[in-house]
């Protein structure tokens, strides 16, 4: 890597004219315009048919990679000096809707950035509607849909009088003054953050261990102390977006387990594994929410639900924004993330920062939701800048700035990795946005970005790298990380972020009301002070010990203890007022739930009573041919929507469900209003070719 940064700058000022040569290289990216190069033998094109792009390109001297790409595309293999002639050819057919280079950041040889059909544009107040529509037309653009939370701000797609690619659209709007932010949704591939090498809860020594071989003191996270407590509840879902999950595991089995299951690559509701490689997210669903049943392995939090997430593999505006859309609507309390982008340097877009923003404070009826990254496995920092040297062929050189945007988003929850000595682990990314780590096992460090086969690996550690690796969750049968049901040697950052993500499951179990900021100072506040007086064996600098204020670049505020977690939690909770006396109403009347609607069957029940709700308990009795495809919602007066029910109860055919503060603790909610008004029971069928009845249900009131 040259001296020079992968970046042209911190962003164009309105209005300043952009040379010419640069209009097609530049990218407007979170405020920064990052230099791009084009890669010298692909590129990519949407049609409505893929099979028609492969009649297309039989004739000609190319052919259509068998690499993954993101969404609608496909992408074309051609000899370099061929490139823009078999480009050309390709625009020119009426088959196809948009071709587009696929391009890199400049001295970032791994990298892949694909542009889409889509831009983001944030006007000036001032902009109206007619302005709006008059700047689209002279560039070819029509408006998709405007972006919540954010004023003036909209989603573009080119359209066929388009002249340029949504790069230099961007690039050409930038300069206008009545444009604020202007930038192409690209897509680029993510990271998987794993270090894996091949009845089972001893060996687990990340939750609690006795010492032994390769076993510091204390270097588990206490959960058997914790779980005296609680061990989770199923209103607390922790989201695993992740490659896939393998549902069918034992240890996902259970009533109330799996909730919200969604597949964003091939766009259905079983994330289960697609590909060979498809192993990561089953193990970091295990080491958060395996179920205590006797067998296998425990996640630290048994009890909470899983909402399973399959990504698309690429990390473009509109994936980020579905993925987080749907975790924050469908429930989720914790989303956890142990992937990153495949690129060296990587600011977030304006869509893709709203969409953390939007979940971390929209979710959980307005508490927002608990987002936790893994900080990366290259032993580089989450931002800042190292004088690389040593990589093999010298990939990577000289003066080099890193950046995860993700990692570094103020409403995410940063993990970093400690080892079974309570240690760095030699692997794990640091700097000022650690919050805290968690034990994993220990490793070189490697960044995993590939080009065609070719593996970037930074310089060689030849220190010893002692420590144990972590036992969870694989998949099941031959298939995965050994050929048991279970991953002996799990790891990496990968490993130490669903952790966390499960510990803070484990703090809203025990106190549901508090907000995700709130769940992050209790982590940060109960965390154990690890200390690393050892130097770097890469760098030589020493950064494991605490400056004031408590943080260390190593390991945040230290390395996540659950048992004081859950402590601190539970000291936080409002005291419990007693209720004098129980509303108790019913409705008996049976109604039929819609097929496939998601109107639902709704069926109410009047309060008359005025005073305060003290306590809460529903009953509900269900009949239906299959009861996977069935939710079940409360409605409050205030209008307040809680989910009783997920898609979980399988091929049962009836059920009779009791829903109190114990076992859906965000009921709690509803404490302290006026018990009057309507109250509404929702019964959805999220599926065709079943039906059911709602056949009765009753609503208790302590007041």
């Amino acid at each position: 890597m040259t001296d020079q940064p992968a970046r042209a700058g911190q962003g164009a000022a309105q209005g300043q004219a952009m040379p010419e040569s640069s209009v097609g290289r530049v990218l407007q990216r979170g405020g920064e315009e990052l230099l791009l190069e084009k890669v010298s033998d692909r590129f990519t094109v949407k049609a409505a048919d893929a099979n028609a792009v492969t009649t297309l390109i039989e004739p000609l001297p190319a052919e259509v990679s068998s690499e993954p790409v993101p969404g609608e595309l496909t992408e074309i293999v051609v000899s370099p000096d061929q490139r823009d002639q078999v480009m050309q050819e390709m625009r020119q057919a009426n088959e196809v809707d948009f071709a587009s280079h696929v391009y890199q950041i400049q001295d970032d040889p791994a990298s892949r950035v694909y542009l889409t059909d889509e831009l983001t544009v944030q006007f000036a107040p001032q902009v109206d509607a007619a302005a709006i529509a008059q700047i689209a037309v002279e560039h070819g653009i029509e408006q998709v849909k405007p972006i919540p939370g954010i004023p003036n701000a909209f989603v573009f797609r080119t359209t066929t009088s388009a002249r340029e690619n949504p790069l230099k659209i961007s690039n050409r709007l930038i300069q206008r003054p009545n444009v604020q932010i202007a930038e192409p949704n690209i897509a680029v591939p993510t990271q998987s953050l794993y270090r894996p090498k091949d009845p089972v809860y001893p060996k687990q020594w990340h939750l609690n261990h006795n010492g032994g071989a390769s076993l510091a003191p204390n270097s588990h996270v206490f959960a058997e102390p914790a779980w005296d407590i609680t061990r989770g509840v199923r209103s607390v879902v922790v989201a695993i977006m992740d490659d896939s999950v393998d549902i069918n595991h034992p240890d996902f089995q259970g009533v109330g387990k799996i909730v919200a299951p969604k597949d964003f690559n091939d766009n259905d509701f079983m994330p289960v594994p697609g590909l060979p490689d498809d192993n990561h997210g089953t193990a970091c669903a295990g080491v958060a929410v395996a179920e205590e049943n006797g067998n296998g392995a425990v996640g630290v939090a048994p009890g909470c639900a899983l909402m399973p997430l399959r990504t698309s593999g690429f990390l473009d505006d509109d994936s980020v924004e579905q993925l987080f859309g749907w975790a924050m609507t469908k429930g989720a309390s914790v989303i956890s993330c142990s992937w990153g982008p495949a690129a060296v340097y990587f600011p977030l877009s304006l869509r893709q920062r709203n969409a953390l923003t939007r979940a971390a404070s929209e979710g959980r009826n307005g508490k927002g939701c608990v987002i936790v990254f893994a900080a990366g496995n290259a032993n580089r920092p989450t931002n800042g800048t190292i004088n690389e040297q040593g990589w093999v062929d010298n990939v990577i050189k000289g003066s080099t700035q890193w950046l995860n945007g993700f990692a570094v988003h103020p409403d995410v929850i940063t993990v970093a990795a400690s080892t079974s000595l309570n240690r760095k682990a030699a692997y794990s990314n640091w700097g000022k946005e650690i919050v805290v780590c968690a034990p994993s096992n220990n490793a070189p460090p490697g960044v995993g970005l590939q080009q065609v086969g070719y593996v970037f690996t930074p310089p060689e550690v030849r220190t010893g790298l002692e420590g144990l690796g972590v036992v969870t969750t694989d998949r099941v049968g031959s298939g995965g990380y050994s050929s048991s049901d279970f991953a002996n040697d799990f790891g990496g950052t990968s490993s130490a972020c669903p952790l966390v993500a499960g510990v803070a499951a484990l703090v809203l179990s025990a106190n549901s009301e508090l907000t995700a900021a709130e769940v992050r100072q209790v982590l940060q506040q109960t965390a154990d002070k690890i200390v690393d007086p050892n130097p770097d064996p890469q760098f030589g600098f020493r950064k494991g010990t605490y400056e004031t204020g408590g943080r260390s670049d190593w390991f945040g505020f230290g390395k996540v203890n659950a048992f004081k977690a859950v402590q601190a939690a539970m000291q936080r909770r409002a005291p419990a007022i007693a209720a004098s006396r129980q509303v108790q109403l019913q409705n008996t009347t049976s109604l039929p739930i819609p097929d496939n609607n998601p109107a639902g069957a709704i069926s109410v029940i009047q309060v008359p009573e005025t005073a305060p709700v003290r306590a809460i308990q529903v009953i509900v009795e269900v009949e239906h041919s299959f009861l996977g495809d069935v939710e079940i919602s409360l409605i409050s007066p205030a209008n307040q929507t809680f989910l009783l029910q997920g898609r979980t109860l399988g091929r049962r055919t009836s059920h009779r469900g009791t829903y109190s503060l114990r076992s859906t603790p965000l009921l709690a909610r509803v404490i302290g209003q006026s018990a009057q008004g309507r109250w509404q029971l929702k019964v959805t069928d999220n599926a065709s070719g079943d039906t059911g009845t709602l056949k009765s249900w009753q609503l208790t009131l302590g007041v």
